[in-house]
């Protein structure tokens, strides 16, 4: 028989590290939410992007209110900060969801991935900045400066030439109208998180949002008729429950766990990593390509978004 201290060292050598560990929720982060991307497009082709998406976010901001209830905690919110409530979950939810999977639509899952993954830490920082939540510094300007540069160059020599697809221009237009939605939203959320916890907010808004999403999708949206008979074949289904389980459940918590332990800083680089593996899947699955210059473009686009996160 071991001593207890021989069984104490064994423990320790076959239980991972703290660090172990948090690499691994920062690997799988990376790896489902560039999957995500795939999983979207799947979607959309089949299903309105307004009903895909406001099922998926209602559905998993139930299971995250009731996981909240069974830990026996309360849903008392602020009377004064429910109408904030609802816009920041329009903006988070709502609006975002809708424009950036019809934009999807005409886009390659590589481009969606980095256009969104380049665009989201400048876009943060610039409304940040116009909250008064952050400080301009000079390093800033050329986040701004190398991400719009990476959209010129993504665009602008086509455009020159003539040879520019409309509906892939048209898409990568709604895809940044959705972010800049997000990253608004996100900013406009700080404030509600000294009151609210981060993971009532975020069940909260995934509900809210998601909610309005689906109301306004069986008003007004094309096709919703079909789609409620839920025939959406073998992709469409894969994609939506990836999404809710691997995504909204799955990678949203090892984001709150890796902020609450990095830092939202170092683990914001999941957005250099995520687009790549998107790029590979999109080659892989849909056949995408890439020129030199689609290549260089995107390449100025996460360059800005690495000065934007190095904010110290």
């Amino acid at each position: 028989m071991l001593p207890a201290s021989s069984s104490l060292d064994k423990r320790r050598w076959l239980a991972p590290s703290k660090l172990a560990r948090q690499r691994v929720l920062f690997a799988a982060l990376c790896v489902i939410w560039g999957v995500n991307w795939l999983a979207m497009k799947a979607g959309v082709a089949t299903v309105p992007p307004g009903f895909f998406s406001g099922t998926r976010w209602t559905f998993a901001g139930l299971v995250l209110l009731a996981w909240w209830k069974l830990q026996g905690r309360s849903f008392r919110l602020p009377v004064r900060m429910l109408l904030r409530l609802v816009w920041v979950s329009v903006l988070l939810i709502s609006f975002n969801a809708v424009i950036m999977l019809y934009g999807l639509r005409y886009v390659p899952v590589g481009l969606a991935a980095v256009v969104n993954a380049g665009l989201t830490p400048v876009a943060m920082l610039g409304f940040g900045i116009l909250a008064g939540l952050e400080r301009f510094r000079w390093r800033q300007l050329g986040a701004f400066a190398l991400g719009i540069s990476g959209i010129l160059l993504l665009f602008g020599p086509k455009a020159a030439e003539g040879t520019l697809d409309l509906p892939v221009l048209l898409g990568t237009l709604a895809i940044i109208v959705g972010n800049l939605c997000y990253s608004y939203g996100s900013v406009a959320a700080q404030p509600l998180m000294r009151s609210i916890s981060p993971v009532l907010l975020t069940a909260t808004t995934n509900f809210l949002g998601g909610s309005i999403l689906l109301v306004c999708s069986l008003l007004f949206e094309p096709g919703v008729g079909q789609a409620m008979t839920f025939h959406w074949g073998a992709a469409a289904w894969a994609g939506w429950l990836f999404m809710v389980l691997a995504g909204s459940l799955g990678a949203t918590i090892f984001y709150f766990f890796l902020v609450r332990d990095w830092g939202p800083s170092r683990t914001g680089t999941y957005a250099f990593v995520s687009p790549v593996i998107a790029i590979l899947l999109g080659m892989a699955v849909y056949g995408e390509t890439l020129d030199v210059l689609e290549i260089g473009g995107m390449a100025l686009m996460l360059g800005g978004a690495a000065v934007a996160l190095r904010r110290a």
